[in-house]
């Protein structure tokens, strides 16, 4: 059997990331789990709000920010919820991607690096509630499960609502922003330094070779 090739392992700096994307993955999850068996207590009903559209919402900050119980089975904006696989697969694919790109990133490239470790904890994050996430009233038409989204933002002088996100959602756009911006702040690579002529064993330039003299 032959060993182990010790340049296969991962290196010390994407350890770290994926440390920080299982925080987060779990941070988010966690934030789900809590929001949502709170919403389901019978006990804690009277301490919420129904808007027109019979969500129930439990105001925060005033009345612009608050938590607010939502099922999302397509992508942002709930947009592509005809379309279950390919979102789900499509999902599967980008952490795939980005998983390697986290590995490959080059180094003295903070910003862009971040940026993917953010972009990754958010597509797990939603990932996980497609595939393991069922909830109380499941869809018989539904192959996946729905992304738990809890965080709205109201605008009450035009009456409407941001589309409900979470953590996820949070990592993800924050993580785009972060990657375009860091298209725009990173330094062009140093250009190689041009190769030396040779020189001789002994360090220094060799004479010419003068020509032998015309014999006639």
């Amino acid at each position: 059997m032959s060993a182990l090739n010790p340049e296969a392992r991962l290196p010390p700096r994407a350890l770290v990331c994926f440390g920080i994307v299982a925080a987060l993955v779990a941070l988010d999850l966690w934030s789900k789990a809590a929001v949502f068996a709170w919403f389901e207590d019978p006990a804690a009903l009277a301490d919420f709000e129904r808007t027109s559209r019979g969500h129930l919402r439990y105001p925060l900050v005033g009345g612009w920010l608050a938590f607010m119980e939502n099922l999302n089975y397509g992508a942002a904006f709930g947009q592509g919820h005809q379309w279950p696989w390919v979102l789900v697969l499509g999902r599967g694919a980008a952490v795939l991607a980005l998983s390697v790109l986290v590995v490959r990133a080059p180094r003295r490239q903070g910003a862009y690096l971040t940026a993917l470790v953010l972009i990754l904890s958010g597509a797990l994050g939603n990932l996980y509630d497609n595939l393991f996430y069922e909830p109380r009233f499941p869809d018989p038409q539904k192959p996946f499960g729905p992304v738990r989204d809890f965080i709205d933002v109201y605008f009450a002088a035009w009456d409407w609502h941001f589309p409900t996100f979470n953590v996820a959602d949070s990592c993800i756009t924050v993580g785009a922003v972060l990657l375009l911006l860091s298209g725009f702040f990173t330094s062009a690579p140093e250009p190689a330094p041009a190769a030396s002529a040779p020189e001789s064993a002994g360090g220094s330039t060799p004479e010419p070779v003068p020509a032998p003299p015309d014999a006639r």
